[in-house]
């Protein structure tokens, strides 16, 4: 399947600069490549469409993500995600531990 959404993943400093890590077109790869091996409390991650002149679809800081889940549930509806996908996503963000630190 085509992806119309991706995932921008930001590492943002103190001072508020900061630091593209990766663009993910899923969320098992926005899991596997970055929630789980990145410190969280310094993440940002946003949600964009492909080619578009748009805003973003949302933008959110870790390492709780406030308002993350709800706000993907109506791409649920639209097959970008499956219900198992942001199931993971809720877990991954609910253990706030990276597997590592990078």
């Amino acid at each position: 399947m085509f992806r119309k959404l991706y995932w921008v993943a930001e590492k943002v400093s103190v001072k508020g600069k900061s630091e593209v890590l990766g663009v993910y077109t899923s969320i098992p790869n926005l899991i596997r490549h970055c929630l789980e091996v990145v410190d969280t409390h310094t993440l940002r991650i946003s949600l964009t469409k492909l080619d578009s002149e748009e805003s973003l679809l949302g933008t959110w800081h870790g390492p709780e993500f406030v308002g993350l889940l709800e706000s993907v549930s109506p791409f649920v509806a639209t097959d970008e995600f499956s219900p198992d996908q942001v199931q993971a996503l809720k877990r991954s963000i609910e253990s706030g531990q990276p597997l590592t630190n990078s």
